[in-house]
C-alpha cells in the first residue's frame, strides 16, 4: 500500500472523527437549549400559576366580603326602620344645652352624604373601587349609619309649637300612619329592592347582569312624580306634638326633600331623556305644589 493511500485514509478518518465530534457538540447544544427552554417555560407557568392563585384568592376574599356586606346592610336597614318609626312618632330622649345646634347638624348630616352619593360623578368615581352591584348597599349603609347617629345624639326640647288633642290628634295620627302606608306603596312601584341596594346586590351575588330598571308611570306615579318624597313629608309633618326640636328636623328635611326632588328630576332627565320630559309635562312633582321646581315641566 502506498504512502499516498495511507495519507488519504488518515485524512478521511480524521474528517469522520471531526464530523462525529461536531454532531455530538450540536446535539449537546440542542439538548442544553431545550433544557433551558423547558426550565423557562416551567418557570413562566409557575409564575402564572402563582399569579392566578393570588388573583383567585383576592377575588374569593372580595366575594365573601361583598356577601357579608350585603347581608349586613339589609339587616341594618330593617333595624334602622324600626328606630325611625319610634323616633318620628315619639321624638328624641336626650336633654342637654345647645341641643338646637347639635340637632341642626345631625339633620344636615343625613341630607348631605345622601345627596353626594346620589350624584352621578360620585357613582362614577366609586365604581373604580367598588363593584357596581354593591353601590346601592353602600348608599343604604351610609344612610342608616347617619340616621342611627341622629337617633342616638338627638337633643329633645320641651318647648311645643303645637299639641293636638281630640279629633285633631286623631287626624294627625291617621296622617302619620297613612304616610307609612303610602311610603310602602310608593316603594313597591318604584322597586323596593333598588332603594336598599338589595336588587343590585342580588344580581351581583348571582354574577348576572341586572335588568334595566323600568320607568314607572303607574300607581301613585300617575298623580305625582315623587310619591316617595311626598310620603316622607307626611312622616315628618303629621305629628300630634310638634316640639321645637321636631320643628327643626321638619324644616331642614322639608328643604332637603324639595331640593332632592329637583336634583332627582335632573338625574332622571339625563338617564331617561325624552320619555321623562313628556311625563314631567303632564305630571307635577307634588300634587299640591304647582310652583318652582316641582311644577310641570315647560
Amino acid at each position: 500500500m502506498s504512502s499516498h493511500s495511507l495519507s488519504v485514509d488518515e485524512s478521511r478518518s480524521k474528517n469522520r472523527v471531526s464530523d462525529i465530534r461536531n454532531t455530538e457538540h450540536r446535539n449537546t447544544e440542542h439538548r442544553n437549549t431545550e433544557h433551558r427552554n423547558t426550565e423557562h417555560r416551567n418557570t413562566e407557568n409557575c409564575d402564572a400559576g402563582n399569579r392566578y392563585s393570588s388573583i383567585s384568592a383576592t377575588q374569593r376574599i372580595g366575594r365573601i366580603a361583598g356577601v357579608v356586606f350585603g347581608v349586613a346592610t339589609q339587616a341594618l336597614f330593617l333595624w334602622t326602620v324600626v328606630f325611625l318609626f319610634l323616633f318620628l312618632r315619639y321624638g328624641g330622649w336626650c336633654e342637654y344645652q345647645g341641643w338646637w345646634v347639635a340637632d341642626t347638624a345631625l339633620a344636615v348630616l343625613f341630607a348631605v352624604p345622601h345627596s353626594i352619593l346620589l350624584a352621578p360623578p360620585t357613582s362614577k368615581y366609586l365604581r373604580q373601587w367598588i363593584p357596581a352591584g354593591l353601590l346601592g348597599c353602600v348608599h343604604c349603609m351610609v344612610s342608616c349609619v347617619t340616621l342611627l347617629l341622629m337617633f342616638r345624639f338627638w337633643g329633645k326640647s320641651t318647648v311645643e309649637v303645637w299639641h293636638a288633642t281630640g279629633w285633631a290628634e286623631t287626624a294627625m295620627l291617621v296622617g302619620f300612619y297613612g304616610s307609612w302606608v303610602a311610603l310602602l306603596y310608593s316603594l313597591y312601584w318604584t322597586g323596593f329592592g333598588y332603594q336598599t341596594g338589595l336588587t343590585q346586590w342580588w344580581y351581583w351575588f348571582r354574577k348576572s347582569p341586572p335588568p334595566q330598571r323600568a320607568f314607572v308611570t303607574t300607581g301613585a306615579f300617575r298623580y305625582m312624580r315623587h310619591p316617595v318624597y311626598m310620603s316622607f313629608l307626611g312622616l315628618i309633618w303629621f305629628t300630634p306634638v310638634m316640639t321645637l326640636d321636631h320643628a327643626i328636623l321638619t324644616g331642614v328635611w322639608t328643604l332637603y326633600i324639595y331640593a332632592g326632588s329637583y336634583f332627582k328630576d335632573r338625574r332622571l332627565l339625563r338617564f331617561i331623556g325624552e320619555p321623562y320630559l313628556e311625563y314631567g309635562r303632564r305630571i307635577s312633582g307634588f300634587p299640591i305644589i304647582g310652583f318652582g321646581s316641582l311644577r310641570r315641566f315647560r
